[in-house]
């Protein structure tokens, strides 16, 4: 007997519990997205007319990448019905390309993969979000205001246009340091944005305008007044000094912006720049346009800050009233590698209040439970740093076994698309001597929807395997239920010492 003949007995069309991984659970994402939530859902999902941080600790397989993908289509529902005020997401759960160009800058031990993450800072992670968040924002105004990921993130050119001087320059200005295109060269995607920004500075050209204009001067008058020995010319010193010091304005400001684009290459430590780039981009500006202004060329957070509320600023005149960062899969990166001591290295710096607390922006961090033992552990400098009482703090991301129970008779029904009547439940799976008590008791041994789905799949097969396509069994006797759940929980113990795959 197979799976699919005992499924289509029930008019169900497809396996409901085939895949562990929500990222690629079609049944989960075409049916149960907006259906099946967790019972914190309220209060880790908040209100987007009031952006609020949460900080959620779940163990493998409890739904952190769910509620990620919830809270996505949860804000583009609530941006969709809210087009002047919308959320503008930021998914900050791909490390790697940050770490590895993070390790890189470091030298000696440093860069061991166990001390790398120690040297690890607040505004690491701050250049990471900015980069994010301002790619996404570059790139949608370079393809004249559509993001092809999320039509709610679209940019009005119009009101892109309409924005005063000072913001377009705020774009550009932030696009030269965090703008991470890998598309285009960093200078060419520089200036592409300019002109969807229509922004100009001619007044830059002055210092090369000043030692051209000395130069000719200098060779006139040279012309002029010369009696004709022209060997002459190169021992008059005086002449090529004031040549020399026509230029030095243009040489100054050279020397000053590539100062400027190296201190920066030295501190953004989570993608690479090239200096000559960034001297260029910079050179775009009038001096006295970025003078003054926060400039990511010091290893601290207050420049990171300002260039947040720039990006703020920015944002909230095109449309968008918040930020989200929705911070998911910390264990998974190699430098990481599951190990729960680098990952509190990794996200520690963090838990600052004045930056969870930052107005306007909303940090979702889905983290793993592995890390939640540390917490006991800190001093209370840490508390009083990290104020996580404020923090919409979810201790342990936990499935009853009345939960569990919802999600499986949510699966099935989303996929029993030939039953006729009423869809059938999980109940209808098993021998009437099982009652509702007894299967919730045992699903709540399993913690997790993904131990729910992996012991469903592997229970359909033991009672599959034990009948013939010609004399088939419809219902799960208490035998298989209660033999495949001892194998199953003795391979789960086995995983969590990691002993076995689970």
């Amino acid at each position: 007997m197979k799976v699919h003949q005992f499924l289509d007995h029930y008019g169900i069309t497809e396996n409901p519990f085939a895949q562990e991984d929500a990222l690629s659970d079609r049944v989960f994402l075409d049916h149960c997205l907006a259906a099946t939530h967790h019972s914190a859902w309220d209060k880790i999902f908040g209100d987007p007319r009031a952006a609020a941080t949460s900080v959620v600790f779940g163990e493998q397989g409890s739904g952190k990448t769910a509620l990620r993908l919830q809270i996505k289509q949860e804000l583009q529902r609530y941006n969709r019905e809210h087009p002047e005020a919308r959320a503008f997401v930021v998914e900050y759960d791909d490390f790697n390309p940050y770490l590895d160009c993070f390790r890189e800058r470091l030298n000696g031990r440093r860069r061991k993969p166990e001390n790398a993450l120690k040297n690890w800072r607040l505004w690491d992670h701050m250049d990471a979000i900015l980069t994010l968040a301002v790619t996404r924002l570059a790139n949608a105004i370079r393809n004249d205001g559509r993001d092809p990921k999320d039509e709610t993130q679209n940019i009005d050119m119009e009101k892109l246009h309409a924005l005063p001087r000072e913001q377009r320059r705020d774009i550009l200005l932030l696009a030269a340091f965090y703008d991470d295109n890998r598309d285009l060269a960093p200078r060419q995607r520089w200036q592409k944005l300019r002109w969807k920004l229509r922004y100009f500075s001619w007044k830059k050209f002055w210092v090369w305008a000043l030692g051209l204009l000395v130069t000719v001067g200098v060779v006139a008058g040279v012309i002029a007044y010369h009696e004709g020995d022209w060997k002459k010319l190169f021992e008059w010193w005086g002449w090529w000094a004031i040549i020399a010091a026509g230029w030095l304005p243009c040489v100054w400001d050279s020397l000053r912006r590539t100062w400027i684009g190296w201190r920066a290459r030295n501190q953004i430590r989570v993608f690479d720049h090239r200096v000559r780039a960034l001297r260029k981009n910079i050179g775009g500006f009038e001096t006295s346009e970025y003078a003054g202004q926060p400039l990511p060329t010091r290893p601290r957070g207050d420049d990171r800050y300002e260039l947040l509320l720039k990006l703020q600023s920015v944002l909230k005149s095109l449309g968008f009233e918040s930020i989200y960062v929705l911070m998911d899969r910390v264990d998974e990166p190699h430098l990481i590698n599951g190990a729960a001591e680098r990952m509190r290295d990794f996200v520690w710096p963090m838990f600052d209040n004045k930056f969870l607390k930052h107005p306007g922006i909303a940090f979702k961090l889905l983290l793993p439970i592995a890390m939640s033992g540390y917490l006991q552990q800190q001093e209370r400098e840490f508390y009083d740093r990290s104020r996580l009482d404020k923090q919409n703090l979810v201790s342990s991301l936990t499935w009853t076994g009345q939960g569990l129970y919802d999600i499986a008779n949510d699966r099935i029904r989303a996929c029993a698309k030939l039953a006729e009547g009423k869809p059938p439940g999980i109940m209808d799976f098993f021998d009437p001597s099982i009652n509702e008590t007894e299967l919730i008791g045992i699903l709540d041994r399993l913690r997790v929807p993904r131990n729910l789905f992996k012991f469903l799949y592997r229970l359909l097969v033991d009672h599959c395997s034990k009948y013939t396509e010609d004399n088939p069994e419809w219902k799960i006797k208490r035998e298989t239920l209660q033999s495949s759940l001892a194998v199953f929980l003795k391979d789960l113990e086995a995983y969590e010492q990691r002993r076995g795959t689970g």
